[in-house]
């Protein structure tokens, strides 16, 4: 049990400090005025996906582990996507 409380605590802390490199990568971006009006739209839709989708586990008896899983899939893609 113990364990499992760690193993969620550290993956939280990976989507934390990944996020951060979503957020800085996008603020960077619009600063310097690469932002695109897609990106900008694109942060506020996926949120709103992904809340949905995290939602959705938790009714279906899914774990915090679950969806901590599926925020780190999508944040680490937008990491890949926006460093390119």
């Amino acid at each position: 049990m113990f364990f499992s409380w760690m193993k969620l605590a550290m993956e939280t802390n990976r989507l934390a400090v990944e996020s951060q490199v979503v957020i800085w990568t996008r603020l960077t971006q619009i600063a310097f005025g690469r932002g695109t009006p897609a990106e900008s739209m694109l942060m506020v839709t996926e949120k709103v996906a992904a809340f949905a989708e995290a939602s959705a586990t938790m009714a279906a008896g899914g774990s915090a582990h679950k969806v901590v899983k599926g925020y780190r899939k999508r944040v680490r893609a937008n990491v890949r996507r926006l460093r390119r």
